[in-house]
């Protein structure tokens, strides 16, 4: 069964990680398990109140297919836990996907993941603040979600196109999955023509 973590930071942007969450558990089976940093409770930036399943410590590649991080004001704030860095390092060397969303995926720029693939993020100069990151020319300039490989990154306005690339990183894009989403693009579409 396909397992994924997701890593929670005090003031998580919620909506980022809720509709990959709710269609991955609820309709296609897969076991998803939230952590933080010392597995103590954490607060969305909305004031959704979660107590995580795990600890960053007790997480390990070999138990999950997918690291997730939603971003938030834990980056903002420069509260963001160092664990958080070397969980990010551990998924992207053990071959699984790693995926960062807004602030996230800039952190995902620091720790190295991007440096060899496509990626997008909320602007370019968010990710060139880490000493570590060289992937500038892979950089695309997009509103939706990129998969480069294992890895994918979105801005903070793409939780949509997110949860799409996570799935079929997963191989868990099917018809159960495309039904379920179907209609969401709906609410983008200009129907003043």
């Amino acid at each position: 069964m396909t397992a994924i973590v997701i890593a929670l930071t005090e003031e998580f942007a919620d909506w980022e990680c809720a509709l990959l969450m709710a269609t991955a558990r609820s309709y296609l089976g897969v076991t998803v398990k939230t952590a933080s940093a010392d597995g103590g409770p954490v607060t969305s930036m909305g004031g959704l109140k979660v107590v995580p399943d795990l600890s960053y410590a007790a997480v390990s590649p070999k138990d999950f297919d997918a690291l997730v991080v939603p971003g938030g004001l834990a980056w903002e704030n420069q509260v963001v836990p160092e664990t958080l860095d070397g969980l990010i390092r551990a998924f992207h060397g053990g071959d699984r996907v790693v995926a960062g969303i807004c602030a996230a995926a800039s952190m995902l720029a620091g720790s190295g993941a991007l440096n060899d693939v496509a990626h997008t993020g909320n602007r370019l100069a968010s990710h060139a603040k880490y000493p570590a990151y060289d992937g500038a020319d892979l950089y695309v300039d997009t509103p939706k979600a990129v998969r480069g490989g294992k890895v994918i990154t979105a801005a903070g306005t793409a939780p949509y196109t997110f949860a799409v690339e996570v799935l079929k990183g997963l191989g868990l894009w099917d018809k159960t999955a495309e039904e379920e989403f179907a209609a969401f693009p709906a609410e983008h579409r200009d129907e003043s023509r």
